[in-house]
């Protein structure tokens, strides 16, 4: 250590400050190492020996179109309550069933959609709606919390026009898109995911209502959908070790610049007034020694 100080061109300034503390330089050298040398080993862990595995599904839409619907469409007027009621059935497929979404068109005002499953449907009026600014509430939404339980759900409008209804099967996100699990290969990984995706919702008959006030005798439009997932593809997880051990380098740099800037700057004020403290003691010793010489001088001649 010694020897590899002497080499330094701040030789001077740095053998001042490890004289007061000598194992400084030692500590510093040594906790860089070792953090570096932990991050570099997580880095490295995390890219050949990973236990992660992120797998992908593939999405089957089933689009109940207006033709279709109007074909099965069953009209009831009820003259005491003067009230229709338009109704169909959909058969989905409950292998994977996660989504059932609903659309009607040109209903009139005061229309009451009831969607009806023996199965029960996650519900509410915020899901699958886009995300609106003005409304304080919408970023705290979680379906998991908020949204129903029911066999059967109901939208009202009061406007009339169009009425959506988006519901789930399940408010486990990972029977639906995309998920990550734990396992020690390829084959369980695999296995893992098709367990977590596999799922069949039954009864998978859905019944649509459509109650509007008075004799009607214009059928309204009726969409419905219904999206299937099935296991497409499930791979490793990794990281660019590259890019990961930059980053994790310039964290360490960026923490231990935190504490050292702070100390060097305090350590370089320091000697800075320590300077300017003996150049003003040099300047006052000059001046004593001047009096001195020019009273020897005094006294000389005389």
């Amino acid at each position: 250590m010694q020897a590899f100080l002497n080499t330094l061109w701040l030789e001077g300034s740095m053998k001042k400050a490890l004289a007061q503390n000598p194992n400084l330089l030692r500590t510093l050298i040594g906790l860089s190492l070792t953090l570096i040398f932990m991050l570099s080993y997580a880095v490295y862990g995390a890219t050949v020996s990973p236990s992660v595995y992120i797998y992908e599904t593939s999405s089957t839409v089933d689009e109940y179109s207006r033709v279709e619907a109007s074909e099965n469409a069953v009209r009831l007027y009820d003259e005491e309550a003067n009230t229709t009621t338009w109704a169909w059935q959909v058969s989905a497929n409950g292998a994977n069933l996660t989504w059932v979404n609903v659309t009607a068109t040109e209903v009139s005002a005061g229309s009451v959609l009831r969607v009806t499953n023996g199965g029960k449907l996650y519900s509410h009026e915020l899901l699958g709606t886009a995300y609106d600014l003005s409304n304080p509430h919408e970023d705290e939404f979680s379906c998991a919390e908020q949204c129903a339980y029911e066999a059967v759900h109901e939208r009202t409008s009061e406007e009339g026009g169009e009425m959506v209804f988006h519901a789930l099967t399940s408010v486990d996100p990972a029977r639906r898109s995309n998920g990550s699990v734990f396992a020690q290969d390829l084959a369980e990984a695999e296995q893992k995911s098709r367990d977590m995706i596999a799922y069949t919702h039954s009864p998978s008959l859905i019944r649509i209502e459509l109650v509007e006030q008075g004799n009607r005798t214009t059928q309204p439009g009726m969409t419905a959908e219904t999206v299937n997932e099935a296991f497409a593809s499930v791979e490793v997880f990794s990281v660019d070790a590259a890019t990961e051990f930059l980053w994790a380098l310039a964290a360490v740099v960026g923490c231990f610049s935190m504490v050292l800037i702070p100390s060097f700057t305090v350590y370089f004020a320091a000697r800075a007034k320590e300077k300017r403290d003996e150049a003003k003691l040099a300047l006052s010793n000059a001046d004593v020694d001047e009096e001195v010489s020019q009273a020897n001088t005094i006294g000389n001649t005389s």
